[in-house]
């Protein structure tokens, strides 16, 4: 098949037996809800900015830390609060991980209680201001005005603690303040204030022409329907429209873009004056992006500043930002080339100056800027595809520079003022570290950064038998395409034995697997697993996030086709390692995973012994109507696709033991899917197995979790031994 691998990590592969004295883990200590789970992640430091003095949170302490030497002192705790009057029984709840320091410039904390916002002036050892918070949706530091969920409507409270209702036709139907679009293009939230905080701009969703979902309570002795609103594919979807309330003059306007049906409105931005609004529209294609600006006093569009098409899709993720000293300029992103990158435009004539990034890479963050060296602070892949690295990008030239250590995946904390960062990394034999990096000096010196060292996480594996991690590359199947894959196998591990091989899946878009953080990213059921005697191999095929727009858009039209063949070159490359029982494997994924396990397990039904498919996607025409339709089309423009692409007909096909696993009242992948899907094997006479948690969603959590993979790996324990 040409495939070519290229070992990234060397790692001993000859039998290693696992000393007496090694411990080995538990889905307790493995798993997110497992009891210990905690005591064996890599230690974490919290810390904040306050303007440009760092400083370190716990849960009762606050330290400032001098920059120079890394001394810690302390701020204040929690016992000051409860020792004034002033906090009383109301502070109860307080955790001072979340505490933030709003104001560079006044010694002010704010710290949240349940329905309680307080403002702690650390220097006085006094509360200087206090706000109820039920509800609250956001909060804005200028105008301390809190935006606020009620009865289905909005609400704001004002500094002084007076209620204002912005709306009164808020229902079930009628929603406000809130996430629309079904979180697509990336929306997280429904209210924004402007700078100053002197109004606020919301989104009113429409819902009352979408289908109901009748998801059903069986707690109750007889069962209660609680539908859900779910817009399938083609069907009619939501209407949104975007207010915008003047706190001052208590008068409320809606952005006049025209009838808003079959359009998605999203990345609300605000000029720095709060006289203008900008948003991005897509049509109901998701072919064709604006980038539009209104006035905010009388909702008028104003101008289109840039318009964006493609004959697959766009999906804009990310609002304008505007440079924070100079009022005229803004940073938009883009992938008109190709990659996600970073355009400088100017406002006032509506035009682009410059691309400030480029090249077969993509930006994965905007940190922020640093005025004294007139920089953007990003986030990228650059230097590999498998990293996260910290770069500074002068807005004038263009140059790149890094600003960590080149190697592992980072987060970062930047300064008010962008002078200053916090560095949070990890490498794949690193499980934590943190360093304070200042950035003019970072750029002023050659072969280095000015870092200095915070913190390193000891690792909290240490004594137990840990499995091997290997990451290399294989060739796609469009013979061209370099693949990245992680392989996870038993810490005894002997080459002359032969071992049962589990695939696991993902594949779908906005999502990747492999990374060169700790362990290569391995889930910990990987190890689990692995421990158990099993070789776990996870492949990040075309279609995965982060490579590019033909990558990810290899896959438009006929989801799970280009990701099977790929995954199929994986099972090529396992089956030509000795140490791979090729008679023995297995496929298990969720979600999108959970469709391309049921997928290979029936187009391939020779080569895949096992599977578990969770909250699988089963027909897309079942799916929701923004990702859905982005990456289909809709069931009347594309039957063929969706044909092709339905696991329905391929249900005769099934051969190997298969169990199916779905929350019952699942509001992403509703359990429609699963059970169309039984159906169609009872009428084809194969016998997949089933599972099903009552009340539960997409996602098992908390305690749930931990059962859920034991009952995972008890499958594969009983049927691919």
């Amino acid at each position: 098949m040409g495939t070519k691998i290229k070992i990234l990590l060397l790692t001993l592969l000859s039998a290693l037996p696992i000393m007496a004295q090694r411990k080995t883990f538990t889905l307790e200590d493995l798993n997110a809800g497992g009891v210990r789970y905690y005591e064996m992640t890599p230690e974490r430091r919290y810390y904040t900015w306050w303007g440009d003095e760092l400083l370190r949170l716990e849960v009762a302490d606050i330290h400032i830390i001098n920059k120079v030497s890394g001394a810690e002192t302390p701020l204040f705790s929690l016992d000051e609060l409860f020792d004034r009057k002033e906090g009383g029984t109301d502070m109860i709840g307080i955790n001072l991980l979340n505490a933030t320091f709003p104001y560079k410039d006044k010694s002010l904390a704010r710290l949240d209680a349940p329905g309680k916002r307080v403002l702690y002036d650390f220097k006085s050892k006094q509360i200087a201001w206090s706000q109820a918070s039920e509800g609250s949706l956001e909060w804005n530091k200028h105008s301390r005005v809190d935006a606020f969920s009620r009865d289905n409507n909005l609400w704001i409270r004002l500094e002084d603690g007076t209620e204002r209702q912005l709306t009164e036709d808020g229902s079930a139907d009628i929603v406000y303040g809130r996430s629309v679009h079904r979180d697509e293009f990336g929306i997280t939230k429904g209210t924004f204030f402007s700078p100053d905080g002197g109004r606020l701009a919301f989104y009113r969703m429409d819902q009352s022409m979408v289908t109901d979902y009748p998801q059903v309570n069986t707690f109750d002795r007889i069962a209660v329907c609680e539908p859900d609103k779910y817009p399938m594919a083609g069907m009619k979807s939501h209407e949104v429209t975007i207010g915008v309330h003047d706190i001052k003059a208590a008068k409320t306007v809606y952005l006049n873009v025209g009838k808003p049906a079959d359009r998605y409105f999203t990345n609300v931005a605000w000029s720095p004056d709060g006289s203008r609004i900008y948003l991005y529209e897509v049509n109901r294609q998701q072919t064709i992006a604006t980038l539009d600006e209104y006035d905010a006093v009388t909702g008028d569009k104003l101008r289109t500043i840039e318009k964006e098409e493609d004959t697959r899709y766009v999906e804009p993720q990310h609002p304008i930002i505007f440079v924070p000293w100079d009022s005229n300029k803004f940073v938009a992103w883009s992938q008109k080339d190709g990659y996600w990158h970073l355009y400088l435009y100017e406002a006032e004539a509506g035009k682009c100056l410059r691309q400030l990034t480029r090249g077969a890479w993509v930006v994965l963050d905007v940190l922020g800027f640093c005025k004294e060296t007139n920089s953007i602070i990003i986030l990228a892949n650059r230097d590999n595809h498998l990293q996260r690295n910290i770069y500074a990008v002068n807005l004038v030239t263009g140059a790149m520079q890094t600003l960590d250590n080149g190697k592992g995946v980072h987060d970062v904390q930047l300064s008010e003022d962008g002078r200053f960062l916090v560095d949070r990394w990890s490498e794949p034999e690193l499980p934590r570290a943190y360093c304070l990096t200042e950035v003019p000096s970072s750029l002023q010196k050659k072969g280095g950064v000015a870092q200095k060292k915070l913190f390193e996480s000891p690792d909290p594996w240490a004594g137990y038998a840990v499995p091997q991690y290997l990451t290399g590359t294989l060739t796609a199947a469009d013979d061209t395409t370099m693949l990245h894959w992680r392989m996870v196998l038993p810490p005894d591990f002997d080459r002359e034995k032969s071992y049962p091989t589990v695939v696991y899946v993902y594949g779908g878009p906005h999502a990747h697997m492999v990374e060169a953080s700790w362990h290569w990213a391995s889930r910990s059921w990987e190890t689990y697993m692995a421990q158990n005697g099993y070789i776990v191999f996870v492949l990040d095929g075309r279609g995965s996030e982060n490579r590019g727009k033909a990558f990810e858009q290899v896959t438009y039209r006929h989801l799970g086709q280009e990701e099977m063949r790929d995954q199929m070159r994986g099972v090529d490359y396992l089956r030509s390692l000795p140490y791979v029982d090729a008679e023995r494997l297995g496929v298990h994924g969720w979600s999108y995973g959970g469709f391309m396990t049921v997928s290979l397990m029936t187009n391939y039904p020779d080569v895949f012994k096992v599977g578990v498919a969770g909250g699988p996607v089963i027909d897309w025409k079942w799916y929701e109507v923004m990702y859905g339709e982005r990456y289909m089309g809709t069931p009347e423009d594309n039957p063929d696709g969706y044909a092709k692409t339905s696991l329905l007909a391929r249900a005769k096909d099934l051969k190997g033991k298969l169990l199916l696993i779905t929350g019952l009242n699942d509001p992403v992948v509703v359990p429609q899917h699963v059970l169309q899907f039984i159906n169609a094997c009872n009428e084809a006479g194969t016998y997949p197995d089933f599972y099903v948690y009552p009340g539960e969603g997409h996602n098992m959590k908390g305690h749930l979790s931990v059962y859920l993979h034991e009952r995972i790996t008890h499958y594969f324990r009983q049927f691919l031994r």
